[in-house]
């Protein structure tokens, strides 16, 4: 993803996304790849997954404040309603998932 798809693939979604900050050079963002892309086949009824590299779209992440990768946004409505920072198991990050999204049913989407 990058940010000229941004509306598209984060802004405009029906489903809630999960957006994986990362970079080339981040060695827990490397141990979360893989850990993204499962959550992204066993969630995709509740949610989408993009990735989008810090260093070649530095703007978008200095508009959300992502100062510290891998870190993991969830997007609702196009309105960021969770985060999480720093590599953890999958487990973890479903957990976070389903419970952002039990806590946000309210907003409209």
């Amino acid at each position: 993803m990058t940010s000229n798809s941004w509306d598209i693939d984060v802004t405009k979604s029906d489903l809630p996304v999960l957006v994986d900050f990362w970079a080339e050079w981040c060695g827990p963002c490397r141990m979360v790849g893989p850990v993204v892309e499962q959550l992204s086949q066993t969630m995709s009824d509740k949610i989408k997954v993009a990735k989008l590299n810090v260093d070649e779209n530095q703007e978008i992440a200095m508009r959300y404040g992502v100062r510290s990768i891998p870190s993991l946004l969830l997007f609702k409505a196009g309105k960021e309603i969770a985060r999480t920072v720093g590599a953890a198991p999958k487990e973890a990050y479903q957990k976070f998932i389903e419970e952002s999204l039990l806590k946000n049913q309210s907003v409209a989407g």
